[in-house]
């Protein structure tokens, strides 16, 4: 009885009702047209055909437009009603000038540390090119002078984040898309809480709907109620709203803007494995320590002040500069559904483009569109030896049988795909050539690429990258190999099955 009362008092619970009765609504006011058939249905098909027109016309992924087309004109009543509810990336005018003005801020506080064309003449053009691509569509600029260390497991990196956590003396920052109470969260909130009692800023900055089933409602207010700044990013709310596919999938932590920490570790206890879900979860993180942390820094202050509604003084976090063994350069960069430019897509395609011996990397989800996949082919073709580890223990199934439906056409252009079989990997890394490498939130799936706010940092000719290719490879030991003939041997309806959810694989 109590367990059906929690569920029933639960606010994921209370939201799904209100959605579903606001649903209901439209469903009913919709079928009262029944006496004007005829007129009601013309009108739903010039609606139809204008959004479809829309659609077509847009800046949108080809595979993302395919994918809401088909039911728009299959279901011309419904359909151009549900794509105006839920579809593309339609955030208020209001909340995106607001936003953009922020970013703007961002952009004049990084804008003079560019590098790329120091960074073309000590690595080449290569190096540059991908760099210079950042700066000039992200307002990224890449960093010498600093120092990065790689974590293969959430264990490694959460035991650093804690020493780290304790030297802080100015300020510590977190923007994370889960946190969970348990060992993890617990061990870093007493420090938070310590701190904060010591004069230190600590803001804290969480995903509502990645909170929704781990943390309380106004957890925030239970933070600022132990001296923690705290805000909930685009609150989860009972109605129909469009900019609730617009999440912050983020995984940001800084200490006094010298030190700064993502990847794809979460504040949670599965991600060190504490709790076991799926097996054994692999996960990775990088610490980067010297220049490139100022841009980590701005990035959570970016978002804080659009959260938080708090203008920010950037010049008062900045830090002293201190030199660290420079060792190649970094460069952290961000992704956002605001302004329409494929960030994270870009600079994974830009990193397959530019391998001459090899590509490894990590994901949990293989949801690819037509580019993406032509660009690993067309690398596999080309010589290149192209390797892929996804979970072979899913977290989500549906979403698992669609990462297994894009294996086949990879495998016949001679990618090599493995399943991480200990359990479930969530990993998002890339190491290519032994020269450059990623380690960021970005999952190769549609909605980190096209709808989230994402992170991530890129190396070249680092120690990093090394660590990673040599992680890779040990993961892959504990992997089993997929191939091309094990993918054609399932049965004909489980291959129709995979087909269709491809076409529609932009939607999940």
């Amino acid at each position: 009885m109590t367990k059906l009362m929690k569920l029933l008092t639960h606010r994921a619970f209370l939201v799904a009702v209100s959605i579903l009765v606001q649903l209901a609504v439209l469903l009913v006011m919709l079928l009262r047209f029944n006496d004007y058939y005829r007129t009601f249905n013309l009108v739903c098909m010039v609606l139809s055909m204008l959004i479809v027109i829309r659609i077509v016309g847009n800046r949108s992924n080809p595979s993302y437009k395919i994918a809401w087309i088909i039911p728009i004109m299959l279901f011309p009543v419904f359909g151009w009603l549900l794509y105006l509810l839920f579809g593309g990336n339609h955030l208020p005018k209001r909340l995106r000038k607001r936003m953009q003005s922020v970013d703007r801020c961002m952009e004049r506080e990084l804008h003079g540390s560019y590098k790329a064309d120091i960074l073309a003449q000590k690595a080449g053009e290569d190096a540059g090119n991908m760099a210079r691509y950042l700066e000039i569509a992200a307002s990224c600029p890449v960093y010498s002078n600093t120092e990065t260390e790689y974590f293969s497991s959430g264990e490694l990196q959460y035991e650093s984040i804690l020493r780290e956590l304790k030297r802080a003396e100015r300020y510590i920052f977190l923007e994370f898309f889960i946190i969970e109470p348990g060992k993890m969260w617990d061990s870093i909130l007493d420090i938070l809480v310590e701190k904060a009692s010591a004069g230190v800023e600590v803001c804290v900055l969480y995903d509502d709907v990645g909170c929704l089933f781990t943390l309380p409602r106004n957890y925030d207010r239970q933070l600022k109620e132990k001296g923690i700044q705290c805000c909930a990013f685009n609150r989860f709310r009972p109605v129909l709203s469009v900019h609730m596919n617009n999440r912050d999938h983020r995984k940001i932590l800084v200490v006094d803007g010298k030190v700064a920490y993502t990847g794809g570790t979460n504040l949670a206890d599965e991600y060190i494995n504490e709790k076991v879900r799926f097996g054994h979860w692999k996960d990775t993180g990088i610490l980067v320590r010297g220049d490139a942390a100022w841009s980590l820094t701005v990035m959570f202050l970016n978002m804080w002040e659009h959260a938080a509604g708090k203008h920010v003084v950037y010049a008062d976090y900045r830090p002293e500069r201190n030199d660290v063994s420079e060792n190649g350069f970094v460069q952290p960069y961000i992704d956002s559904p605001l302004d329409d430019e494929p960030v994270g897509e870009t600079v994974y395609l830009n990193l397959i483009a530019k391998a001459k011996r090899y590509v490894y990397l990590t994901t949990p989800y293989l949801i690819i569109d037509h580019a993406m996949s032509m660009a690993l082919s067309s690398a596999a073709k080309s010589g290149v030896d192209v390797r892929i580890i996804t979970p072979h223990i899913p977290d989500k199934k549906i979403v698992f049988e669609l990462t297994r439906a894009h294996y086949l056409p990879l495998l016949q252009a001679g990618v090599k795909i493995y399943e991480y079989t200990p359990g479930f990997i969530h990993a998002k890394v890339f190491a290519v050539d032994d020269r450059f490498g990623t380690v960021g939130t970005i999952n190769m799936d549609y909605r980190s690429m096209f709808l989230h706010f994402e992170n991530g940092v890129l190396l070249y000719d680092t120690p990093s990258v090394l660590d990673i290719k040599r992680d890779f490879l040990q993961t892959q030991s504990v992997s089993q190999a997929v191939s091309a003939e094990e993918c054609c041997s399932i049965p004909l309806g489980r291959r129709m099955l995979r087909a269709l959810m491809r076409i529609f694989a932009p939607l999940l």
